[in-house]
């Protein structure tokens, strides 16, 4: 049976809560999310070694906490979702969200 999410929701932590269909509960920080972000353009820049020739530039975006602001389900085997950095191209799927966070029940 392919494990399923039955409720979603944020805690007074403020982090990401999955409810899991055989009654399993994961937690996840918005932060390791978002470091984790399997679209082309994280996973290209995890590979690459940070440049020292220029100062980096932050946001306002990315200099306040991060939320995520919106989680929708990519059919029936994934979830996209948008942090408060602006970043929303990531396609979460149920495989890489089990790997992720910790289990709490």
């Amino acid at each position: 049976m392919d494990l399923q999410p039955t409720k979603l929701s944020v805690t007074e932590e403020q982090k990401l809560e999955i409810e899991w269909s055989d009654g399993s509960i994961r937690q996840y920080g918005f932060d390791e999310l978002r470091e984790s972000c399997p679209c082309a353009s994280c996973l290209e820049r995890r590979q690459k070694p940070e440049s020292t020739s220029l100062l980096p530039i932050l946001s306002a975006e990315e200099i306040s906490p991060l939320r995520i602001e919106q989680m929708n389900p990519v059919g029936n085997y994934a979830y996209n979702i948008r942090f408060s950095d602006g970043h929303d191209t990531g396609i979460y799927q149920l495989t890489l969200l089990l790997q992720l966070g910790r289990v709490v029940a």
